[in-house]
């Protein structure tokens, strides 16, 4: 997969939970991932489609980072992976999504978002509708991780 696919991603997800959430995560690097089943416990998948490129990202949180995220942006204390939570894991995939598609716009690839859909619970699996291959980025924090899939048929 090419780096100007992979790095807008890097720098939205960083630039989001920053200036939302206060939240500073450490990039680890990317690898490949081979199966479905997500490394945290609530995702958000968005499909991506457009004229040069079809592709999926998801976001993956750990419940500690989840529920701190909903602490520091909503200032409400979460105890359960919930409707409101999962609400917000899909808010944070748009957001994350939209960054990136701005910073790959420039680089002149456009395409259109898709409404993000949410799974949660114990060793739940992300299906990327795309053929290509799936890369996994880790960020860490003091308050959980983050995993971003990125799936480019390009």
């Amino acid at each position: 997969m090419n780096v100007e696919f992979v790095n807008p991603f890097i720098v939205s997800l960083k630039n989001v939970l920053s200036t939302m959430a206060m939240i500073d995560l450490v990039s680890q690097k990317p690898r490949k991932k081979d199966d479905e089943t997500a490394m945290g416990d609530v995702s958000g998948v968005i499909g991506m489609v457009g004229p040069q490129v079809k592709g999926s990202m998801a976001i993956t949180f750990d419940k500690n980072l989840a529920f701190n995220i909903m602490k520091n942006m909503l200032g409400d204390e979460a105890e359960a992976i919930d409707e409101q939570v999962r609400d917000m894991v899909g808010e944070m995939t748009n957001m994350i999504c939209g960054g990136a598609k701005s910073n790959l716009a420039e680089q002149g690839y456009e395409f259109e978002m898709a409404v993000p859909v949410i799974v949660s619970g114990e060793n739940h699996t992300i299906q990327h509708k795309v053929d290509g291959p799936k890369i996994i980025l880790t960020f860490t924090s003091a308050q959980g991780n983050a995993y971003v899939e990125i799936c480019f048929d390009k």
